[in-house]
């Protein structure tokens, strides 16, 4: 018997579950090859996207000090990455939904059947082993469309998730090097105004060591004058 036929004898409940494990297949087929090639494009552009977005923090924060300008700056990394992840994560609920329900959907299709073409046997009083054989193997055929449907569902979550934590470490080692160089930026304004602050001081120092010797050289030479 064909599926033509095993189609013709199932019942409306049989025939609901096929249409509900198409529906599942085409969505999972569809959210799949977008999730895929959009965490692909992601992964490529995070790093250069990030820089991009703390660029005008950064160009705020000039005057600010070290520990405003870091917090401000790890607040700012830590939101894009959020709005990363999320972005990342779509569609996979839907692909992880599928993979788990779709071969129990198959196998409730399967003892439905089951129970369909035992009933008519039962009904009909032939209870032979063609009699039985037939209907319940052609009963196990929603069994394999529930498989058939989770399999490629498992295999683009597995494969999105692979290339999300990617993402996720490009995002986080451009995070810290952008760290590292508003740090940078911070000390070398600190160590301009340490030497313009010290400066002065030297000055005045070396004011004071003059006049120092200037009493010095005085003080030698009116005791060599009274000496003489």
């Amino acid at each position: 018997m064909d599926f033509m036929q095993y189609w013709q004898l199932s019942d409306m409940v049989t025939k609901s579950l096929f249409f509900v494990l198409l529906a599942l297949s085409i969505v999972s087929w569809v959210t799949g090859i977008i999730r895929v090639l959009q965490s692909r494009k992601l992964a490529v552009s995070v790093a250069d996207d990030l820089s991009q977005k703390i660029q005008p923090t950064q160009a705020e924060l000039v005057d600010a000090d070290a520990t405003t300008r870091r917090l401000v700056i790890e607040q700012t990394l830590l939101k894009n990455i959020a709005r990363y992840r999320f972005a990342s994560e779509r569609g996979l609920p839907i692909l992880g939904t599928t993979a788990s329900i779709a071969p129990f959907i198959g196998l409730f299709g399967t003892v439905w059947g089951i129970f369909h073409a035992l009933h008519n046997i039962g009904m009909s009083g032939q209870a032979g082993l063609g009699q039985v054989a037939a209907p319940v193997g052609e009963a196990l055929i929603m069994t394999g469309l529930g498989i058939a449907v989770a399999i490629p569902a498992v295999v683009f979550y597995n494969l999105a998730v692979r290339i999300n934590r990617r993402v996720m470490y490009h995002a986080n080692d451009r995070a810290h090097d952008l760290l590292s160089s508003s740090a940078q930026l911070v000390a070398k304004p600190q160590t301009t105004v340490a030497s313009k602050s010290a400066a002065p001081q030297v000055q005045v120092a070396k004011q004071h060591q003059s006049a120092d010797e200037i009493q010095q050289t005085g003080h030698y030479r009116s005791s060599a004058s009274s000496q003489s």
